[in-house]
């Protein structure tokens, strides 16, 4: 019985080593695969705030010619490098992992549009924003004028939203709201652009700050709102730093 019972322990240990050596293989050859379908995804998240996204465009190609990026902190500082003297990519930074410093710690990537052939002078900024919804992570992308003022184009994304009522932030027809709404006021004062409660509201509520909301969404829409005035509040040195220019 002790001779069966080792054999049964040493196939298991056995078993496990080879299994385990294999998914690790498995998962270090994807790696490179995965990485790039992240790449990829989101090239097109960024690009889709400005430009329509389909599928015969060249998204790296076309990325290539109309991006360029910096990445800046929350003063509105470029930074160029880390603590140790590496380069700093503004792709490559992980606005998730941003989010979960203090504001003042975390890095701010800021993409710039210089048209979807590329050109001399910028004509959008765009900036990757995220927060919370109901349920999970929500994310996006928000393309804003030379001034920093006006959005040009919005792109969301979530994590775990409920079908048919927060995951409506994805489609085309609820990004689209956002198109041409302020972020100031007629004194100057930041006060973005907010998601009304329900839907159908009448056109005197959707004034320039404001858009229609989405039935049954109240919570997604709530943290949608919170997370716009979070980040133009965080990107607002960078953009009082810099002025009215399309031309840097």
């Amino acid at each position: 019985m002790r001779q069966s019972n080792y054999y049964v322990i040493l196939f298991s240990v056995i078993l496990t080593v080879v299994l385990g050596g294999l998914l690790a293989a498995t998962s270090e050859g994807l790696g490179p695969i995965q990485q790039k379908s992240i790449e990829l995804d989101t090239k097109k998240q960024i690009l889709g705030a400005v430009v329509e996204v389909t599928p015969e465009m060249d998204v790296i190609e076309t990325y290539s010619k109309a991006i360029k990026s910096e990445v800046v902190d929350y003063s509105g500082n470029t930074v160029a490098e880390d603590s140790e003297g590496n380069k700093i990519v503004a792709e490559d930074v992980n606005v998730e992992k941003q989010f979960d410093k203090d504001p003042e710690e975390r890095l701010y990537p800021v993409f710039k549009f210089y048209g979807k052939e590329g050109g001399e002078e910028i004509e959008s900024y765009i900036l990757p924003v995220y927060g919370n919804g109901l349920w999970d992570n929500i994310w996006g992308y928000i393309a804003l004028d030379t001034e920093g003022k006006t959005i040009k184009g919005a792109v969301f994304a979530h994590a775990g939203e409920t079908p048919g009522l927060g995951a409506r932030i994805t489609e085309d027809e609820v990004q689209a709201r956002f198109q041409g709404k302020k972020l100031y006021n007629d004194q100057g004062e930041l006060v973005s652009v907010q998601m009304l409660k329900g839907e159908s509201n009448p056109e005197s509520k959707l004034d320039e700050h404001h858009v229609d909301g989405m039935s049954g969404a109240t919570i997604t829409g709530n943290g949608l709102n919170a997370m716009l005035k979070n980040y133009f509040k965080h990107y607002q040195s960078y953009f009082n730093k810099k002025g009215a220019t399309a031309t840097l």
